[in-house]
């Protein structure tokens, strides 16, 4: 697979799921949809957030920017911050909101590994 339909992959999951927690985030919020489970406030929040971030960051992919590379390294950091948070810590999370992070954690995964690997930057093993 090329850089360039690597990069194209990497751009439409960005949209995409930014594009997706932007939607079902800010219907939440603004009571236009109503879930049957326990809603984090700040969670709800913080996704519409991050979906922003990542509709930007797919943005910044598409422009060939050098900090693209840093977005998405952060955007993942996060989200995995926020899943061990949710699945660890607290206790009121609906098991919907764990299986939707886990979600983000492996899109970004697959979009940092999407645009990252080059080249140049081959994941070396040592067998030692």
């Amino acid at each position: 697979m090329t850089m360039k339909v690597r990069r194209i992959i990497a751009i439409v999951l960005a949209a995409i799921i930014g594009t997706m927690s932007v939607i079902s985030g800010s219907s939440v919020l603004l009571g236009l949809r109503v879930v049957d489970y326990t809603v984090l406030n700040w969670l709800v929040v913080y996704n519409v957030t991050l979906g922003i971030l990542s509709i930007i960051t797919g943005f910044v992919i598409w422009k060939k920017l050098k900090f693209s590379i840093n977005l998405i390294i952060t955007i993942l950091l996060l989200h995995l911050f926020v899943l061990s948070y949710l699945y660890f810590f607290s206790e009121t999370v609906a098991t919907e909101s764990i299986k939707a992070m886990a979600f983000r954690v492996s899109i970004w995964l697959l979009i940092f590994i999407l645009v990252w690997i080059k080249k140049g930057n081959s994941i070396k093993i040592n067998k030692s």
